[in-house]
């Protein structure tokens, strides 16, 4: 994440210098001192693109021809903008690795729990289900909203939804051999919930074209993982 502000910045950087130095030193002015000629560089030009970005003032070298004066200030008002973007994207996307993180981290406790089918054929095992599909539909959604998210590896413990979705799938497959109706209709929205984030997964990032098995099993090797639990 840090490296692609940091190349958003450079980028934006580099692309104002590269409009200030052809101007320069004769489209600026230059704090007693200067020397005009000395500093008419790359360097310079950079430099004056750096502080206008940083929205720190004009510094030691303003720009004095017309058209100078109004763009220096819509690079301050870009920098202001890239600003406010990582900021938000910052604030959008730790809560959505949050999310993926605490559902692969409720699906290893369920696991650990070793739930039976009797456990599961009751009215409580319904609200159960039910929570983890929506759960599992929640970070379908962050990762259609949240592409990049995928990237962030969440290790190989019980924080990784790349170790633990095959629970998930071996749950829901189990429950529906329950004979409760309501618990197997909750399993069928549990199935559902986790073919489609296969889907996603498999259309936005694996392109495997595989069944959901594969899907996670193949998400499970790009996130180093030994497989889904």
């Amino acid at each position: 994440m840090v490296a692609v502000v940091a190349m958003w910045a450079c980028g934006v950087a580099v692309g104002w210098a590269l409009v200030y130095w052809p101007h320069m030193p004769y489209g600026f002015s230059f704090a007693t001192g200067l020397d005009p000629m000395e500093h008419s560089t790359p360097v310079d030009a950079l430099y004056i693109s750096l502080v206008t970005l940083a929205t720190l003032g004009l510094g030691d070298i303003a720009p004095t021809v017309g058209w100078l004066r109004i763009v220096a200030p819509l690079e301050a008002l870009v920098g202001f903008a890239l600003l406010t973007a990582t900021v938000s994207w910052i604030l959008g996307i730790y809560p959505a690795l949050t999310r993926r993180r605490a559902l692969a981290l409720r699906l290893s406790h369920l696991r650990r729990a070793r739930l039976t089918e009797e456990s599961v054929d009751t009215a409580m095992a319904v609200a159960l289900i039910d929570g983890l599909a929506a759960d599992i539909a929640r970070v379908h959604v962050d990762f259609l909203q949240y592409a990049e998210s995928y990237y962030f590896h969440d290790g190989l413990g019980d924080t990784s939804l790349a170790h633990t979705i095959g629970y998930a799938v071996e749950l829901g497959q189990s429950i529906r051999a329950a004979g409760h109706a309501d618990v197997q209709t909750s399993a069928a929205v549990l199935t559902v919930a986790l073919e489609d984030l296969a889907a996603v997964l498999d259309q936005r990032f694996l392109h495997t074209g595989g069944s959901m098995h594969e899907i996670f099993r193949a998400y499970a090797r790009n996130h180093n993982s030994p497989g889904p639990a």
